[in-house]
């Protein structure tokens, strides 16, 4: 049996805080063996609602890994909740400024140092009244491909329908249920090397990747998804 991954205080301190707040719903783990219980691991999944980065974090969590996730600066300057970003060792995104860049080297240190990374490619939650995943950034695609890693994408569903991020709608009753889907692996291989910084092999990977979450999320909702993502045309 694996080790759990060591956290430290404030990793501590946010499980105790998220896994009472998480149990007000159900969950569903489907395949959630995937997950490395050791090394390092890029996990990427759609994003629905403000709530995934908690309900995520409780999922890694719950495989004995410690998550790392990329998000905005300003989390570090808020009260209480800066102090656990910064101290459990996440990573700080600064968007639009010079940098910006910082934030993908520090992912990539993670990677080397054998840690999980977890990441949005969507950047925000989805503008999609449906829930499907809309336009991707192509960060994730760089941090892929430049890192040798397992590449692991996941689907999760029913966070949007316990808090609404347009509506500001919290609506835990009657209790909903969240579903995570790990998909295996992507092969990459030939992805990597060469130009692995041209755009063109950036926005690629980007659309295997998320092609790959889309099918995983229409299983969760026995659902066919649109031809074309928000903000595409067919």
């Amino acid at each position: 049996m694996a080790r759990r991954e060591k956290g430290g205080f404030w990793v501590g301190l946010a499980a105790a805080v998220f896994y009472p707040l998480t149990g007000i719903a159900r969950r569903v783990y489907v395949g959630d063996e995937k997950i490395p219980r050791e090394g390092p691991a890029l996990l990427v999944l759609n994003h629905i609602s403000h709530l995934d980065p908690v309900v995520d974090a409780v999922f890694v969590h719950r495989q004995k890994r410690v998550p790392r996730f990329l998000g905005k600066e300003s989390l570090t300057r808020t009260p209480i909740f800066g102090k656990v970003f910064v101290g459990s060792g996440q990573i700080p995104v600064s968007r639009g400024s010079a940098a910006a860049g910082d934030s993908l080297k520090a992912a990539h240190q993670a990677l080397q140092e054998g840690k999980v990374v977890v990441i949005y490619p969507e950047g925000t939650i989805t503008k999609d009244p449906a829930g499907w995943p809309k336009e991707s950034y192509t960060g994730a695609a760089r941090l892929a491909i430049q890192n040798d890693v397992p590449v692991i994408p996941i689907a999760r569903w029913g966070t949007s329908q316990l808090f609404n991020g347009y509506t500001k709608k919290f609506k835990p009753f009657p209790r909903k249920t969240i579903t995570h889907n790990v998909g295996d692996p992507l092969d990459l291989s030939a992805y990597r090397g060469g130009s692995a910084r041209s755009a063109a092999k950036l926005r690629e990977v980007t659309q295997v990747m998320m092609d790959e979450v889309t099918r995983l999320l229409a299983e969760i909702r026995h659902e066919e998804p649109p031809a074309a993502k928000p903000g595409e045309t067919a």
